[in-house]
């Protein structure tokens, strides 16, 4: 439960800083089994592009759903679906994750792809 609480703490000062820099953010949240991604709009009211593993499409290339290969999959589609929405800079928003494994190798996938951080 502290793990928790400490996980949106960091989430809710992140998210304050991000809110300054009046660009799109790029929110990535995880669990065991799936890895979820959206980006939303400037004031925060509107996902504009979304990518998961939840998605029949995605699920049916992966033999794992929650493993790296999965975010980096999910990184290659969102940086994809937000370049062909004319997006090409966010700011990164891990939702108080540590930068590490899956949260690393999404972000990763996304700049490789054309995003800008």
């Amino acid at each position: 439960m502290k793990k928790k609480i400490i996980r949106k703490r960091r989430a809710k000062n992140a998210r304050k800083k991000i809110e300054n820099l009046d660009i799109f953010r790029l929110s990535v949240y995880k669990t065991a089994k799936h890895i979820y991604s959206q980006i939303f709009s400037i004031d925060n009211k509107s996902t504009i592009v979304s990518a998961s593993t939840i998605e029949k499409k995605i699920r049916k290339d992966l033999s794992k759903t929650g493993s790296i290969e999965a975010a980096k999959k999910i990184g290659r589609i969102i940086a994809k679906r937000a370049i062909a929405k004319n997006i090409k800079r966010v700011a990164f928003d891990r939702s108080g994750f540590k930068y590490h494994g899956k949260i690393k190798i999404l972000a990763e996938s996304a700049r490789e792809f054309g995003l800008k951080f």
